[in-house]
């Protein structure tokens, strides 16, 4: 049985399978689609894109990373965020049930 059930979203809009029903996703993808949400609604990653100095870069991506360790589902500081260049960022951290998740934001 699962711990955590979430719906699916794809495009900022449900993911619905053929007979229209909202698709489930349960444990490590529910909590890496949760930290993709925390961290697109906290308006952390507009700023990061955004700011050219690499100082507040830094910065910003240090705010993230506390955010996402906020998740009391996530080991405490294993969150990591890797610029991957053309404004793409990795994030990666452990579960402390379901192993690593990664999201890219």
């Amino acid at each position: 049985m699962s711990l955590y059930i979430d719906l699916l979203i794809t495009g900022n809009d449900l993911t619905l399978d053929p007979s229209s029903q909202p698709l489930l996703i349960d444990d490590r993808a529910s909590i890496a689609q949760d930290i993709a949400h925390m961290i697109r609604e906290s308006g952390l990653l507009v700023s990061l894109v955004a700011e050219r100095d690499r100082f507040q870069q830094a910065d910003c991506i240090q705010q993230m990373e506390l955010l996402v360790e906020a998740d009391e589902r996530l080991v405490p500081g294993t969150a990591r965020i890797i610029n991957q260049g053309s404004g793409q960022y990795l994030v990666t951290a452990k579960t402390v049930a379901f192993g690593s998740v990664e999201v890219v934001l």
